[in-house]
């Protein structure tokens, strides 16, 4: 298992406009600069966001962030070959773990989709096929204006479906979607819009 060193500090600029859904908190506000949106093309760090999006269904992304570390620790770092190893015995220990979010299906989801994520020939090729192998940049003003589950979200959710991935419903898949960029969908008056539309 490899051991991640912890993402370097990013000074958080003040002044600056945001999507709405961001709020003040630090950890929100740095994911939002620095990760939400920017297109992804590493296996590992989409097989990892598709992971987290599946473990937020009924909660907030804040939760997420706040408790990533602790999945990745209790789920041996979002290497999809560790995982794929995983038993009811291993779901029944993380579920003794206050750190993490403590829902069986999910956790069992995990090991599923990472035995599912290996079975794909290229995964990130499926991935980035539903807008055609590049992103897709809206111009929302709000975040309203944007879709629940989009096209590319529905097509998404069929296909991981098809290939025997679980938790991976349109609305998750339109969520995904856009925290790997494969969506543009910061709103106009949002700093990192003008960045990342290109």
């Amino acid at each position: 298992m490899t051991t991640r060193m912890p993402a370097p500090a990013v000074p958080i600029e003040t002044g600056l406009v945001r999507c709405r859904w961001c709020t003040d908190d630090p950890l929100y506000v740095r994911y939002h600069d620095t990760e939400w949106g920017v297109p992804s093309r590493d296996p590992r760090h989409l097989f990892e966001m598709l992971i987290l999006e599946g473990f937020q269904a009924g909660l907030s992304w804040l939760t997420i962030l706040r408790r990533r570390e602790a999945l990745r620790a209790a789920l041996l770092d979002f290497d999809p070959l560790a995982l794929a190893r995983t038993d009811e015995a291993w779901v029944q220990d993380r579920m003794q773990d206050a750190t993490i979010i403590r829902n069986r299906l999910k956790l069992r989801a995990a090991g599923a989709n990472a035995r599912a994520w290996l079975a794909l020939p290229d995964p990130v090729g499926l991935v980035w096929s539903v807008v055609g192998g590049q992103p897709v940049v809206h111009h929302y003003a709000v975040q309203e204006d944007a879709p629940v589950a989009g096209p590319e979200a529905e097509a998404l959710s069929r296909l991981l479906k098809r290939h025997g991935f679980t938790f991976v419903g349109p609305t998750i898949c339109q969520s995904y979607l856009q925290a790997i960029g494969c969506l543009m969908d910061h709103t106009t008056d949002c700093h990192r819009h003008r960045a990342l539309a290109g």
